[in-house]
């Protein structure tokens, strides 16, 4: 009786729906989540949510940059997006004069907006199911490098296809469902972009690393762009005689807040998830991978840290690089420890066994003991590699040496490189980087997977420290004078300098040692993870499958909602600038706000006002400065984190720990009158209640 319940058990759990809240569902399809959608709150059509023919609302939503999100909200081209997606564009218009970072920026016209070159925003023009012409010749006789030359022929057709005649269109093929699935999708690129707002790091950043990923969050984490077009309303290169672009869609704005319960739309561009990974996949990450790379960032952050406080020069300098290095770092710790509470491997194994079982007389049988068996091969070397993307690869002095020789030929793109490299540069982090890294890379990497030029090294010098001091003290790309008096006809001054035979030495040891086993295992891993991809499918035929994110276009959707980290410890969906106030630290860089904050404060009424707010939308890295979307379309959030406790959703997706973070637009409005005086830009946008 017992067995039989228990059996009777594990057959409803395999074949229970997704949980509404969980998934990245692509655009295109959303008609086969409307329903569920609809049934939740929502009051829009498919249609309204993607279409082809007629404006809907991924024509107000980009792409901003390379992997960020941003979102249209007037006729004339503004665009709102998170204050860290924009943060390396504010960086580098600051200066110890004007520091931005600091204390922010705000364009009073049009004429003060501020060109940000190389920046790029991305609209989604259409996506569609490829897959029978992306596998137009391909049949199950063939290898994977011949399946792959046949997925590239035919990927490349479709995208010069889809781009012939377009101005500014770009094109890819995206492999779904580890290649059971392919999507073409057409994107117009803008390429004049720029800066209109950003508020003081003191609130765009507010809380700094500490307040990264936690709740509950405090931080004003957006800044304002506007897109230009040329007179054609087409995408062109900068030219003051350019014009704000008219989108086909902008988003209106609800100052009607939130409240539990209500329901959340997020649409925006995740990067990469891994949902449907074996526990020995997981396993590599919780055990050895995030826990290698923290202790490696952690050097790094510390040195870097320390000289920020020391000087606000190497603070602008530094902010952008160490907020870069330190976002990854703090959600490794939150997805490793998240995999463990949760017993994701376990969990996973006990799947993979009743995987096992079924798949037994069918061509999935072995597969999985075959995904077992790659992992355990491709791991060491693997770890090996991201220890070198940790240490070599990081020293910043190194791969501006690569870049020197790349420009060598071209003198204009070797003064551009040296100007932005030496700007941003303080030698004294280098070194004690350089130090710190090459020393626990010999204590920390097993001896047979360290390169010859390493050990030869460490060996003739006796110490790290004793290798940094004689490289930095002979290397020439020390010296910009040096740099920019380089000319073609030194290459081989270059190549012999000490920097960029260590560049080329580490690089040559991954490239003939670990490369050529790590592609191999996997091209294997990537057949057999597409046919135990289907094999998931086939098991649990009733089972929601959506789509590991790849920073293509997604739909996801749940409501506002608290969480319980800890026992006894329920968070509230909703915080406030009582909170800000509460933190409030003039000792304490990430904490000092603005005197007119506390000013305002003091005045009363403020107390309440919402500041972020917390929701079960299933969204990962690229989701920063998605629009978030109430019942009836309207803006009311701009997403730009997730909790701590809940980072492992790129893995597995908890219903009850994993949230989103979001903006509430309310306290962007607030700042933009408040803070920064720029009320005139509420002229151009449409307002709900």
């Amino acid at each position: 009786m017992k067995r039989n319940l228990l059996l009777l058990l594990v057959f409803l759990a395999a074949i229970q729906p997704l949980r509404a809240d969980e998934g990245m569902w692509l655009p295109a399809l959303i008609s086969q989540r409307i329903a569920d959608m609809q049934a939740k709150g929502f009051r829009l059509s498919a249609e309204d949510v993607y279409s082809v023919n007629q404006a809907s609302l991924k024509d107000a939503v980009v792409l901003f940059g390379s992997g960020c999100t941003g979102e249209l909200v007037s006729d004339e081209g503004l665009l709102f997006t998170n204050h860290h997606c924009g943060y390396s564009y504010i960086q580098r218009h600051s200066s110890v004069e004007h520091d931005y970072l600091k204390d922010g920026f705000w364009a009073m016209n049009r004429g003060e907006e501020l060109p940000n070159r190389g920046l790029t925003v991305s609209f989604l023009d259409r996506m569609e199911d490829v897959t029978d012409a992306v596998l137009k010749g391909y049949d199950t006789s063939m290898t994977e490098a011949q399946r792959d030359s046949v997925v590239r022929v035919n990927s490349r057709a479709l995208t010069a296809a889809a781009t012939a005649g377009g101005k500014g269109l770009r094109a890819s093929v995206e492999a779904l469902y580890y290649g059971n699935q392919y999507f073409l999708f057409v994107f117009k690129v803008y390429r004049d972009v720029r800066l209109v707002g950003a508020p003081p790091s003191s609130i765009g950043k507010f809380g700094g690393d500490t307040d990264n990923w936690m709740w509950p969050r405090h931080t004003g984490d957006f800044s304002i762009f506007r897109v230009y077009a040329g007179k054609d309303n087409e995408p062109a290169d900068y030219s003051e005689d350019n014009v704000p672009y008219r989108p086909k869609k902008s988003f209106k704005i609800s100052r009607a807040g939130v409240k539990e319960g209500d329901f959340t739309f997020v649409y925006g561009c995740p990067g990469s998830t891994k949902e449907y990974a074996m526990s020995e996949d997981v396993r590599y990450v919780s055990e050895f991978s995030d826990p290698q790379k923290i202790a490696l960032r952690t050097l790094r952050l510390d040195n870097i840290k320390k000289y920020m406080d020391m000087s606000q020069a190497v603070r602008i300098q530094y902010s952008s690089k160490a907020a870069s290095v330190s976002n990854a770092w703090k959600k490794w710790q939150g997805e490793a420890k998240g995999i463990e509470k949760n017993d994701v491997v376990n969990v996973k194994r006990d799947y993979e066994r009743r995987f096992k079982a079924w798949a037994k007389g069918t061509r999935y049988e072995g597969l999985v003991e075959r995904l077992d068996s790659l992992f355990n091969r491709r791991n060491p070397y693997y770890l090996a590699y991201e220890y070198y993307t940790e240490t070599a690869r990081t020293i910043e002095l190194l791969s501006f040496a690569s870049s020197v020789r790349n420009n060598l030929e071209n003198p204009q793109a070797l003064a551009n490189t040296a100007e932005s490299f030496y700007k941003d540069y303080f030698r004294p982090i280098d070194e004690e980087n350089f130090v710190a890294l090459m020393d626990a890379f010999g204590k920390n990497l097993p001896e047979d997977f360290q390169p010859a030029y390493y050990k030869e090294k460490m060996a003739a010098y006796g110490s790290a420290q004793a290798w940094a001091d004689d490289l930095f003290a002979r290397t020439l790309f020390i010296d910009k004078d040096k740099v920019l008096a380089l000319k073609a006809e030194d290459s081989d001054k270059v190549e012999a300098d000490p920097a960029l035979e260590m560049y080329d030495a580490f690089y040559d040891w991954y490239n003939e040692d670990l490369r050529p086993v790590i592609n191999e295992c996997n091209s294997e891993i990537n057949l057999a993870y597409r046919d135990y991809m289907q094999g998931q499918m086939d098991f649990e035929k009733d089972k929601a499958f959506y789509p590991d994110a790849n920073l293509t276009l997604r739909v996801a959707y749940g409501h506002v909602e608290g969480y319980a980290p800890a026992d006894g410890v329920y968070y509230y969906p909703v915080s406030t600038l009582k909170g800000i106030i509460e933190k409030d630290d003039p000792n304490i860089f990430d904490y000092d706000i603005p005197q007119r904050l506390r000013d305002i404060y003091a005045e009363g009424g403020h107390e309440d006002q919402p500041v972020c707010f917390l929701a079960t939308n299933h969204t990962s890295g690229g989701n920063s400065g998605s629009p978030v979307i109430n019942a009836d379309g309207n803006l009311i959030g701009i997403n730009f984190d997730r909790v701590w406790e809940g980072t492992m959703s790129d893995i597995v997706f908890d219903p009850e720990i994993c949230r989103n973070i979001s903006l509430d637009i309310r306290y962007l409005l607030f700042c933009i009158e408040q803070i920064g005086g720029a009320s005139y830009l509420f002229d151009e946008m449409t307002f709900v209640d």
